[in-house]
């Protein structure tokens, strides 16, 4: 079976399911995540760069008051943008701010760069005059991971890790952090497997959480013009072997790598059927049948609004 709680190198630890609020509209936030919550989810992964922390925080804040549900039970991550690496600390306390929140559960570098300051929080891309990310050379990411630590030791952040690094970037902080990554947050899902960059993380004490664990679904093919995993006919036929949706399936195949999986989704009814993966297990057989599906197929592309393939 695998685990409904991963334990993190911190010490911390982190539910293996949760909810991604990328792309939520605002006025749908407080409903959501009280459905959220009355369906058993205890960890939400939000981001400066999604603009809806303030609504989260509302959210969050009357389901305290209203008893439904305790900080100290909650898993909440947010990730410090691209234009703030030289502004961590008071990135980190905008978030909060917004978040209504003493402490992070988890604090993750959204992306390996740094680009032009735009005021902290504004989440601005700022392009140069060829349209192109507008990228700040004189800020590393070791000083950015610095900063990041000094979070831990003011009690503002509990874990701090990375996201959307490769095995070169990963090795690389792992010699140079005094606190190492406890999550390295990447997409992974069966067209995009990085099998890889997977086994190195957990070799190395780093949990994966998987963003866009279902390929992308709706929301990448609105975007980038992707396709989904969830309409490919051997995922449909295992799926249907188990009694589950191809949703449910993919899921539980994510926890059974032993990754996190923080599925997005805008409807009542999804959330409750993205969260019901813990009652069955995918055989080994079946779980060898799905390594075949890998295609190396990247959903999320920044490059459509970067001018540039930071990937390349």
């Amino acid at each position: 079976m695998a685990a409904t709680a991963l334990a993190l190198s911190s010490g911390h630890q982190m539910p293996a399911v949760g909810l991604g609020v990328w792309r939520m509209e605002s006025p749908a936030i407080r409903g959501l995540i009280h459905s959220a919550l009355r369906a058993g989810y205890r960890h939400f992964d939000c981001a400066a760069d999604y603009q809806n922390e303030a609504e989260v925080g509302d959210a969050l804040a009357e389901a305290f008051e209203t008893g439904l549900a305790k900080r100290e039970d909650l898993f909440i991550t947010t990730k410090l943008w691209n234009s703030d690496h030289g502004h961590v600390l008071e990135a980190c306390k905008d978030s909060l701010k917004k978040l209504q929140l003493d402490y992070l559960d988890l604090y993750l570098i959204h992306f390996p760069v740094a680009t032009k300051h735009t005021g902290v929080g504004t989440t601005a891309s700022a392009l140069g005059d060829d349209g192109v990310l507008d990228i700040d050379t004189t800020i590393s990411l070791e000083t950015t991971w610095h900063a990041m630590e000094d979070l831990v030791s003011k009690g503002l952040v509990r874990s701090i890790g990375i996201s959307n690094y490769d095995i070169f970037l990963t090795r690389d902080i792992l010699a140079y952090a005094k606190i190492k990554p406890a999550v390295n947050q990447i997409e992974t899902h069966p067209y995009f497997q990085r099998e890889s960059l997977v086994k190195f993380c957990q070799k190395h004490g780093i949990c994966v959480t998987a963003h866009t664990p279902l390929g992308g679904s709706t929301a990448n093919t609105e975007w980038f013009g992707s396709v989904s995993c969830l309409d490919d006919p051997v995922i449909k036929s295992l799926a249907e072997k188990y009694g589950k949706t191809p949703a449910q399936f993919v899921l539980r195949w994510g926890l059974q790598r032993n990754t996190v999986v923080i599925p997005k989704t805008s409807k009542v009814e999804r959330l409750e059927e993205n969260f019901a993966v813990f009652d069955f297990d995918i055989s080994g057989e079946d779980m060898e049948k799905m390594k075949a599906l890998d295609r190396n197929y990247r959903t999320n592309q920044p490059a459509k609004f970067w001018g540039i393939d930071l990937y390349a």
